[in-house]
């Protein structure tokens, strides 16, 4: 009976505990994930009073907006882009980084710089060095007297290519250290084992290697495909959605019409929309890892 009594106290103390965390998450996020969703309900300038209009706004989004339509295709877009060169890159430079040489550790910091710049910074940087008179790349082309200039930012059929490429120089070392991690947490005796064996670099890395980092990949391709479905600093700081839309992503969708248009119920839905995207990710990750521990 005592051994009872103080389990339950265990149990209690373990609860209040529990409480403080408790109260931040649900003022900074539930509450108002739910207040969103009740706003998005309604035709509202943020100012004047409410109009209930139902699911108007998520009909209007699905059936007749074509802007949002652009915004889906182009964060589909940036997500397949991430996955397959965002990641890919993460990996190699991940794999050099992981041997021995002298001054890996300040190519280390080298290439993990740009994650921690702010990404309105990088949008600037960007801008210069796209800029199609005075910009880095149609100077350097022309100082190889090579007849080749582009407007990079502002033709819509290079836009999006341009601001991805931008985003790369910065979030390629995020996932780079993910992977570096991993590879490090491999035991050395199993690619020793397989080297006497006989295997060769190509075969302990895609029989060994890339194996024993599946954890490591469900860690990376989740966290950046939720970043890319919610990317917004380094698009809205080069090209603010355009030119012609070409560049509209879901969160520059969003921030257009709450803040410029005011069309408050409508802009909520639009991050409402994007929430319940993001969960068809973060769901069966959260479930995939629970099972695997």
């Amino acid at each position: 009976m005592k051994r009872k009594n103080k389990l339950v106290k265990n149990d209690i103390s373990a609860y209040l505990f529990l409480v403080p965390a408790m109260v931040i998450y649900l003022s900074v996020i539930v509450i108002p994930v739910i207040y969103s969703f009740f706003i998005s309900l309604f035709k509202w300038n943020g100012i004047g009073e409410k109009t209930f209009v139902g699911l108007h706004n998520y009909i209007n989004l699905f059936a007749k907006d074509q802007i949002f339509k652009i915004s889906i295709i182009n964060n589909l877009t940036w997500i397949v882009m991430t996955l397959v060169i965002t990641m890919t890159a993460a990996l190699m430079f991940a794999l050099l980084l992981n041997q021995s040489f002298r001054g890996r550790t300040f190519f280390r910091g080298l290439f993990y710089f740009p994650c921690v710049v702010s990404p309105i910074a990088v949008a600037l940087i960007w801008r210069w060095i796209y800029n199609p008179n005075i910009g880095f790349i149609n100077q350097f082309f022309k100082a190889l007297d090579i007849s080749f200039s582009q407007s990079w930012i502002s033709n819509p059929k290079v836009s999006l290519y341009a601001v991805f490429a931008a985003s790369l120089w910065q979030a390629v070392g995020q996932p780079m250290i993910l992977f570096l991690a991993g590879l490090q947490g491999i035991p050395s005796e199993i690619l020793e084992a397989a080297t006497i064996d006989g295997a060769g670099s190509v075969k302990k890395f895609f029989y060994i290697t890339l194996p024993l980092l599946k954890n490591t990949f469900v860690v990376v391709i989740a966290t950046l495909t939720v970043a890319a479905m919610k990317v917004y600093d380094v698009v809205q700081g080069l090209t603010g959605g355009g030119p012609n839309n070409a560049t509209q992503m879901m969160s520059t969708y969003m921030y257009s019409q709450v803040f410029q248009y005011n069309n408050v119920g409508y802009g909520t839905a639009v991050a409402c929309t994007m929430l319940l995207m993001m969960l068809f990710v973060i769901v069966p990750y959260v479930s995939f890892t629970a099972k695997e521990n």
